[in-house]
């Protein structure tokens, strides 16, 4: 098993592997459809010295450092999620060629109106290849990393354009991230945190907050804990994620 600096790490690496491959291997990719990367560039500041004239008979003053040339600004991901028009269905097309029929379905209400729809769909694709190089280093870890929210908005990209990591997704949303958790959101049975901290602690507490089970761990190996039909609240801190034991694997 893996602590949580492996999973943030191999979240990381995963995305520097991307940018190396630069392409999808579940073939759904936006320029398998003929879409376009969009490209991102910003104007260099223009570099300025200053000097100071005196007579002669005074030093001149050393010249001002020049000003850094400005960064190129970040290209964000789109937010498929922000309100305001979407574009229809029968107007998703790419600049060239056509999308598949499971990357129009992903398209479908997640493309803002002046956005391109390539831009949008590679974000999904991208959410499939990080899935595919996290589960080949540790499948808890890929699993984990849909739990608690950094590999983001993974079950759009996945029924669309990658089911083949179905089974990920289920077992997440049977999990719980740290924080705490009530009412319907608990479920009775036995969970795990495969990656915990070395500061994991957890409690459950059932009606009035009267506590049925609590616990910590400081070695950094999982550790396993059962949720009661008689809880009300599950808190978690420093566990990273709890999945279900005994989910199909």
């Amino acid at each position: 098993m893996r602590r949580p600096a492996l999973a943030c790490a191999a979240v990381v690496l995963a995305t520097a592997a991307l940018a190396a491959c630069g392409s999808s291997a579940d073939g759904n990719g936006p320029e398998a459809a003929g879409a376009q990367r969009p490209a991102a560039s910003g104007p260099a500041v223009p570099g300025s010295t200053a000097t100071t004239s005196t007579p002669p008979a005074t030093p001149t003053a050393p010249a001002a450092p020049t000003a850094p040339a400005a960064e190129e600004p970040e290209v964000t991901a789109p937010d498929a999620t922000a309100e305001g028009p979407k574009t229809p269905s029968d107007e998703i097309t790419p600049a060239t060629g056509t999308f598949s029929k499971p990357q129009k379905e992903y398209l479908t209400d997640r493309v803002p109106r002046g956005m391109d729809p390539a831009a949008v769909l590679q974000t999904g694709q991208e959410t499939c290849d990080r899935l595919r190089y996290l589960v080949k280093a540790d499948r808890d870890i890929a699993v984990a990393a849909i739990v608690t929210g950094e590999v983001a908005d993974a079950e759009p990209a996945v029924a669309h354009l990658c089911p083949r990591h179905q089974d990920l997704v289920d077992e997440a949303a049977l999990g719980y991230p740290d924080g705490t958790h009530t009412g319907a959101a608990l479920r009775p049975g036995r969970y795990r945190a495969p990656s915990p901290t070395k500061d994991c602690a957890w409690r459950l507490t059932g009606a009035k907050g009267k506590e049925l089970a609590a616990g910590s761990s400081d070695t950094g190996r999982p550790v396993s804990l059962t949720v009661p039909a008689s809880a009300a609240t599950f808190i978690s801190t420093g566990c990273y994620a709890w999945l279900p034991e005994g989910a199909t694997r």
